[in-house]
């Protein structure tokens, strides 16, 4: 492991905001062919810009450009490696009452990835500059690895890995290396905080929705360790001031959700065996499950309480967080423990059903609560 476990957490969100409107009309005229990619740039811009003064001003250490730039939290990512086509699945992700739009990625040949044409090392090398500007630290966001294997096997798409790869195994190899290269070209950049999304982890505990998408004969403790070679494989041998976290969803997508299950089916692996500095996880509702998991979280590692939800606009009761917070002392101590919200505000470009003003008194409330438990 070589990540930073000491280092201060910092007071930071997960990772999206909703797009303003300005932002998602000029998408929307790109998208017609109205805008050029110049033009839409020059608008991601000014949004960014602003989105970074404001975090700023609510008092966040760490900062993120809000995922301006992309259209889903994941799929961006990886249409960035090579070897990777963009096409459209006939089908969205089912989540509890909604589908999704049906964008997916698929293997058109071997894995590679490029710095020089990775759209995020350029996304990132400006958003470096404005929290530099404003006296903060910027971080990015990518999906995990296995969130990346979960997409090139889903369905059908499963059906091109063996022209460009003789085993998973092989398969595995490359996943890994580039998303080594992908991070360590964003350390390069100047990233000293990389947080891997992943909603692997947060499906895997839901037994209805895995037989759903996994189909019979799945097993379960098998792709639990795909999943952790995976993880650990892509974050192995990092420079030792750079810090992962992880941030675990059960599905965040226009205040819907995919999946539901407690922490207690994927613990030992997860929180045992997974090599990040710390987790982001969920806890914003009984389908979460209890506090108990947390006391499987190994060495120094530490959890950040989702309790606060970004899936609705009404404002949390802080004594009933605090009170949350200090039940979940019973598996891990205060030091280790911290808050954020349970995801971002706007998984995808759609964004959650809550206005501007309803998610900024969210994060002023995470604020409030970290002075007053942590000081």
């Amino acid at each position: 492991m070589t990540t930073n476990t000491l280092q201060k957490i910092g007071f930071q969100h997960v990772g999206s905001f909703l797009r303003p409107v300005e932002l998602k009309q000029a998408r929307e005229r790109f998208a017609a062919g109205s805008l050029t990619q110049q033009e839409l740039t020059a608008v991601e811009d000014i949004a960014i810009i602003d989105l970074v003064k404001k975090q700023a001003a609510a008092g966040l250490d760490v900062v993120t450009d809000g995922e301006f730039r992309r259209s889903y939290w994941h799929l961006d990512n990886f249409w960035g490696f090579g070897g990777i086509e963009h096409f459209n699945y006939g089908e969205g992700y089912f989540f509890a009452h909604e589908e999704t739009r049906d964008d997916s990625a698929r293997l058109s040949g071997k894995l590679s990835f490029n710095a020089e044409t990775h759209p995020f090392i350029q996304h990132f090398k400006f958003l470096k500059t404005i929290a530099d500007e404003a006296g903060v630290e910027a971080k990015i966001t990518i999906p995990a690895p296995s969130q990346f294997y979960a997409e090139l096997v889903r369905g059908v798409n499963a059906e091109t890995i063996s022209k460009f790869y003789e085993s998973n195994e092989a398969l595995y190899e490359d996943i890994k290396r580039v998303y080594h290269e992908e991070i360590l070209a964003l350390y390069e950049a100047g990233a000293r905080t990389v947080q891997l999304d992943d909603c692997t982890w947060g499906m895997l505990v839901d037994s209805q929705f895995w037989t759903t998408m996994a189909g019979a004969g799945f097993d379960i403790d098998e792709m639990k360790q795909v999943y952790l070679e995976l993880n650990n494989g892509a974050i192995e041998n990092l420079p030792t001031d750079l810090t992962i976290n992880t941030h675990i969803c059960r599905g965040n997508y226009h205040s819907d959700w995919a999946a539901t299950g407690g922490y207690d089916k994927v613990a030992d692996e997860l929180f045992g065996h997974e090599n990040v500095s710390n987790y982001f996880l969920e806890y914003d509702s009984e389908r979460a499950g209890s506090f108990e998991p947390l006391a499987k979280v190994s060495g120094n590692k530490r959890v950040v309480l989702g309790l606060i939800t970004t899936k609705n606009g009404e404002l949390e009761d802080k004594q009933t967080i605090i009170d949350r917070i200090h039940e979940a002392t019973q598996y891990l101590p205060l030091d280790r423990l911290w808050l954020s919200t349970q995801c971002g505000f706007a998984s995808t470009e759609e964004g959650n059903v809550l206005t501007e003003q309803q998610q900024w008194e969210k994060i002023r409330l995470v604020k409030e609560i970290l002075d007053e438990i942590w000081g």
